[in-house]
């Protein structure tokens, strides 16, 4: 190997600098993202903490009404199972179901079959149109809510007619049943309805909205009393809170899949974005037809570019890549003097005879010398690159 000349070394690899300078915008964006997210999510989780649980002091929670229940003489008990609640259901007891879209079907039908017949009270609150046909049979739930939220009693309930106006503006529903009471109608669909049950003393109270039981709605309009007269009419009060660790909310016969959970709002706009996206994908895809001519902003010579590979063969002791450029060179341009294709112009039986006769040359000497194994050194690739321009220029001497 002869002394290799200090050659200045050029990085192609971006700095840190450039890697930041590139990324500190989708960086920042997703900084942003995360933290707003953590922010609804703080947000959201103590706007609806302790929902309607009667242990609650939030403003959302009930326990201002449990409280003056209990100064009445109501006890008030919490349970989270269904069996809980069916243990619980009697003539002295009101049974309120905080939850009802929560339970399942089965859960549902369950909890009817305990009620209908236990000479007690049921409340259902908020119930949606699933739940109020198993829980309160000929009851169906409009699907539009009520625009006000509160409203007069227009009805003979006599709790009603007590306390007045109240903030029952919610889900609206319909009945078939006979002696039924609706009452604080919204567009003459009532909000709160109360219907006797056909065997004992026992009734059902559907309740369109749970802000009467608020910590914060409870000294608004007739509130309170409407509260406490609907939930003091037994000596006990049994406050069912559905819970997803319930056994009997896993088994049951009408399993789900992941897409029956999924609103079918959230269906309908993945879709959408899948219609936009391959829209966008279509509008920003190559066009068709054949590509546009551009003319290079440099022009660099021929000797530069073979220069620069030649430094980089030798930086890289590569002889042996260096030694079939230059033959497989070399073939290309002697095939076409001897009539040989250039097709053909690497393969030794096309090539060889043809240079011989040409040449009347020794056909394995011009074999070692264009097909032969690679120079062990560099002194051997020099001595290869003079005898290939020696052989070249004998080709082309008339």
């Amino acid at each position: 190997m002869t002394a290799e000349a200090t050659t200045p070394t050029t990085s192609t690899a971006p700095t840190v600098r450039q890697v930041w300078t590139r990324a500190r915008g989708i960086t920042l964006a997703a900084v942003l993202i995360l933290a707003a997210a953590v922010a609804i999510a703080a947000v959201r989780s103590t706007v609806r903490h302790g929902e309607l649980d009667p242990r609650s002091a939030d403003p959302y929670g009930s326990r201002a009404v449990a409280q003056l229940l209990a100064e009445r003489g109501v006890s008030t008990r919490v349970v989270t199972t269904l069996g809980g609640a069916r243990a619980a259901a009697g003539p002295d007891t009101t049974l309120l179901v905080a939850a009802p879209d929560l339970l399942t079907n089965r859960q549902q039908t369950e909890l009817r079959r305990a009620t209908a017949t236990s000479g007690g009270r049921t409340i259902l609150i908020a119930a949606g149109s699933s739940s109020v046909e198993h829980l309160a049979p000929g009851v169906a739930a409009d699907p539009a809510t009520s625009a006000d939220t509160t409203l007069a009693p227009g009805c003979t309930l006599p709790e009603a007619r007590r306390a007045g106006s109240a903030d029952t503006g919610g889900i609206r529903y319909t009945t078939t049943r006979l002696g039924a009471n609706s009452c604080y109608p919204s567009q003459r669909l009532a909000t709160l309805l109360r219907i006797p049950e056909t065997s004992g003393s026992g009734d059902t109270v559907v309740l369109g909205a749970p802000d009467i039981l608020y910590n914060d709605r409870l000294d608004k309009q007739g509130n309170a009393s409407l509260a406490l007269q609907l939930l003091g009419s037994r000596p006990h009060l049994a406050w069912y809170l559905p819970s997803l660790s319930d056994a009997s909310a896993t088994d049951s016969g009408d399993r789900k899949t992941f897409l029956d959970l999924l609103p079918s709002g959230w269906l309908w706009g993945t879709l959408q974005l899948l219609i936009a996206a391959a829209l966008a994908a279509f509008w920003r895809a190559r066009r068709f037809g054949p590509l546009v001519p551009e003319r290079l902003p440099v022009a660099i010579r021929a000797s530069e570019t073979a220069e620069g590979r030649s430094r980089l063969y030798r930086k890289a002791n590569a002889r042996d890549r260096a030694a079939t450029a230059l033959r497989s060179a070399t073939r290309t341009r002697l095939a076409p003097l001897v009539g040989v294709p250039v097709t053909q112009a690497h393969t030794p039986e096309a090539l060889l005879p043809a240079l011989s006769a040409h040449l009347t040359s020794d056909g394995q000497a011009l074999h070692a010398l264009l097909f032969g194994p690679p120079p062990g050194d560099d002194a051997a690739l020099l001595a290869l690159t003079d005898q290939l321009d020696a052989l070249e220029r004998e080709v082309r001497r008339p």
